[in-house]
């Protein structure tokens, strides 16, 4: 069992910064980690996602903007956030697999944090 806690997120301008982070409990050992986001009235949608040996992949909404990455002696997992805009206010949430490939797709990820409000104001 994998319990997986988000950082708080914020209320930030366009163009500012914002990291979030993700703690992981329990066993994380072999797992991929991913970042999701859904905004009010969408579906939940794939934002990053980082193997156990650290590749990584990101939605082309996000790519050269956002950054993930994982500790995995801390057991953590990050994302910096870089130029934000206000198409990227949701709420994100962490992810853990039982896989060690990163993906894309939601059904691949059995652990969810409960989410973390993120507001772009413009």
């Amino acid at each position: 069992q994998i319990q997986l806690v988000e950082s708080a997120g914020g209320f930030v301008q366009a163009g500012d910064s914002l990291k979030l982070s993700c703690a992981a409990s329990g066993q994380t050992l072999g797992n991929a980690l991913a970042w999701f986001r859904q905004a009010p009235g969408k579906e939940r949608e794939f934002v990053a996602a980082i193997s156990w040996m650290s590749f990584t992949i990101y939605a082309d909404s996000v790519k050269s903007r956002f950054t993930i990455s994982r500790d995995r002696a801390e057991n953590t997992m990050s994302l910096q956030m870089n130029s934000l805009k206000p198409e990227d206010t949701a709420v994100y949430y962490c992810a853990a697999s039982t896989y060690s490939s990163a993906s894309r797709e939601y059904e691949d990820y059995t652990y969810w944090g409960q989410g973390t409000q993120v507001t772009v104001s413009s």
